[in-house]
């Protein structure tokens, strides 16, 4: 053999290996359900940090403003985007934020020591019920468990739901609101282990404080969903484990959730690593999972990524304090982050029933303004596309995929340990069935190759054309900003009758969303 017979011999045997390594199988049964996906997965967050709220959603300067200063553009985006559930007022913030300063024809502005900024207050709680029923999301207040008294928790919920004659009520009544805003989920404080939250508490500690604020707050409101502190520190010396235990066995009969907080970031700017994130995530809610069992509560408990995103750029320095606080600009391949934790979500279905992506607006956001402009970030699209798509049962699904490890030990974010995992799927897979409609999401980590797939409904098939759309861009640093969008939801051509199986080339780094009908 000469050779050149000799290396074409080889590089043919190169390419066939390589194309079938990129093969995979994805099957789909309509039997194996997982449970009922709650529309609260897709919720959001509004917080008064940097420009969330004031230049974001409230901004009566700007020439978008309607007659309540609330930005009609960012009005039309929150709609789109479909968002279930608000919660507010923060995170940090609220841990020192009495909600008495906020209400009323005078507001007492404070300093604001969570994210060092003053607070005037003008935004408040009657503002965003307002905001909350023009987008049609619904609101999810957290108390103040820090600096704030389990009394002052209570009328907080008196003034909010309470129709009429205690004093907290006519108070809001006299404010001009007649009828009460009917909030129905209520946080019990933030992030309380963590020693950069004002109020910090040991768990033991809390969950004494936190049962006594939720006795007297469900005795005013008693529809009302109450939803702990779970763990927020990973960081070295936390132990995250025992708090979430703690809290579990100590409130159980109290809560309806236990709240679970998550950022990550590329921090090596290592892709691989960055896109195997979110299975820590799914890693994290089976522990939970299993102390949630373990406890057996009358009063079923379920899990609330009620914090969740990608966030590392604005981490330091002057980017986390003062009026353009935690401003990050998103790309591709943090979309594609966005969408595994979508896809977890999804998958853990029958215990994960609410999530917030922090934040709504300009901070660490899916929407950012300037002036009167406005763009959607890279990270807007999967999340609108789960929001208005996906949504009856989760299905279990079976998926043969390629795999990859990541490096040893990298990092997840700050307050995150780190990690190995081993055995990363390229494809992560979920579907859901609603009715007689069958959706699909296909998210292809792979930075390089396209993965053609077999797609088999053991039980029926599609009754005809499905629709197929995809989030990609043109590489996966690719961003979005004014007047130019890389990334974005494009519709494909619709797949013909593909019956009961049909094959599809997943492309690299994207997200794929098929949907049609099933018999």
């Amino acid at each position: 053999m000469n050779k050149l017979v000799f290396i074409t011999c080889l590089l043919s045997l190169f390419l066939s290996q390589e194309t079938k390594a990129q093969e995979a199988r994805i099957k789909i049964d309509t039997d194996r359900r997982i449970g009922r996906i709650d529309q609260n997965i897709y919720g959001n967050f509004v917080e008064h940090l940097g420009r969330c709220v004031y230049g974001g959603i409230y901004d009566p300067a700007s020439s978008k403003a309607d007659q309540d200063g609330l930005r009609t553009d960012v009005l039309d985006a929150v709609r789109d985007l479909n968002v279930s559930l608000t919660r507010y007022p923060g995170g940090n913030f609220v841990s020192n934020y009495h909600w008495l300063d906020g209400v009323g024809p005078e507001r007492v502005p404070r300093m604001e020591l969570a994210w060092a900024r003053l607070e005037s207050n003008e935004f408040g709680t009657d503002e965003f019920v307002e905001f909350a029923r023009k987008v049609g999301t619904e609101p999810y207040f957290a108390v103040n468990l820090g600096t704030g008294s389990i009394v002052e928790a209570q009328s907080w919920v008196e003034y909010c739901n309470v129709k009429e004659g205690p004093y907290y009520a006519e108070l809001r009544r006299k404010y001009g609101h007649e009828e009460p805003h009917n909030i129905k989920y209520w946080g019990l404080g933030n992030e309380m282990d963590g020693d950069w939250q004002m109020g910090q508490l040991s768990a033991e500690d809390y969950v004494k404080k936190a049962r006594e604020a939720a006795k007297l707050m469900r005795s005013t409101s008693p529809e009302i969903k109450l939803i702990a502190s779970g763990s927020s520190n990973y960081a070295a010396g936390a132990d995250p484990y025992h708090w979430n235990a703690t809290i579990l066995a100590g409130l159980k009969g109290y809560i309806d959730y236990i709240a679970l907080h998550m950022y990550v970031g590329n921090y090596r700017d290592n892709y691989y690593d960055f896109l195997a994130t979110p299975l820590e995530m799914d890693q994290r809610t089976q522990v939970v999972r299993g102390m949630i069992l373990r406890e057996k509560s009358h009063r079923p408990v379920y899990i609330a990524w009620d914090e969740y995103n990608v966030w590392y750029r604005a981490r330091s320095g002057d980017d986390v304090v003062g009026n353009r606080a935690l401003e990050e600009k998103y790309n591709l391949e943090d979309a594609l982050v966005i969408t595994g934790f979508l896809n977890c979500f999804v998958r853990n279905a029958d215990i994960v029933k609410m999530a917030n992506m922090a934040q709504l607006v300009n901070v660490i956001a899916p929407i950012f303004t300037e002036g009167d402009e406005l763009f959607l970030q890279t990270i807007y699209y999967p999340l609108q596309m789960y929001a208005n798509n996906v949504k009856g049962e989760s299905l279990d699904v079976f998926v043969d995929s390629p795999t990859y490890n990541t490096t040893p030990r990298f990092s997840l974010g700050d307050n995150e340990a780190s990690t190995h995992l081993t055995d990363v799927p390229y494809l992560d897979v979920t579907a859901a069935l609603d009715g007689d409609q069958l959706v699909i999401c296909v998210l292809n980590r792979h930075k390089d190759n396209a993965i053609s797939t077999e797609i088999i409904c053991q039980q029926g098939a599609f009754t005809g054309s499905v629709e197929v759309y995809e989030v990609n861009g043109p590489d996966i640093k690719s961003e979005n900003d004014f007047g130019k969008t890389n990334v974005q939801t494009v519709k494909k051509d619709d797949l013909k009758k593909p019956g009961a199986s049909f094959e599809y080339s997943f492309p690299a780094h994207s997200v794929t969303m098929f949907k049609g009908k099933i018999k």
